[in-house]
């Protein structure tokens, strides 16, 4: 094939690059982005083991409002825990966010491939929902006096206490809440 005759290379949407660089950072980190420029808004110094939910777990992965707060306050950490429960929450997110056209759909294969990878290659302790976590969930559904919990929140909330995690990571206020009420430190605050 001739240069001439063989196809134009796409040229790739900022967008596009952007995420790629978010997740080669993550990556090459070890699964923790090297610090941005700005200031943290957020405190990091967070007792460990930390508890990432997954809306807390995609701020690694895909650039948007507190992912460089986040990523500065896990730099260097070698104590998140993350559950398959995530990222199963993530896929779901951005595929729906690729649906919709927010997102291009290779740059949510992408996306999942990087958590898994990071995964699969020990970066993050990972968590099995097992029959005591939901057991656990269940009982906190069911607290009259505990939070308003939804289930998968119930379940984040099970695995965390179960792993002996002292903190937890995460963007949802009512799993933030209830986190708090049974004595972990929460990100953000």
């Amino acid at each position: 094939m001739t240069a001439s005759s063989r196809p134009p290379k796409r040229r790739r949407a900022p967008r596009d690059l952007a995420i790629d660089r978010h997740v080669e950072v993550v990556l090459a980190g070890r699964g923790r982005p090297a610090a941005r420029e700005r200031p943290a808004e957020y405190p990091s110094s967070l007792p460990g083991p930390l508890y990432c939910d997954s809306s807390a777990l995609l701020k690694l992965y895909l650039p948007e409002a507190g992912s460089d707060e986040f990523n500065r306050a896990v730099e260097g950490r070698d104590d998140l825990l993350v559950a398959d429960l995530a990222v199963t929450e993530i896929v779901s997110a951005v595929g729906r966010r690729a649906r919709d056209g927010e997102l291009r759909p290779a740059e949510a294969v992408r996306i999942y491939r990087a958590i898994v990878a990071a995964l699969d290659q020990g970066l993050y302790r990972h968590l099995e929902l097992t029959r005591p976590v939901h057991r656990q969930a269940e009982r906190f559904l069911l607290s009259p006096g505990g939070a308003p919990l939804r289930a998968a929140d119930a379940l984040h909330l099970a695995l965390a206490l179960s792993a002996g995690a002292a903190s937890m990571a995460t963007f949802d206020a009512r799993l933030g809440g209830a986190a708090r009420l049974l004595g972990l430190a929460i990100y953000p605050r």
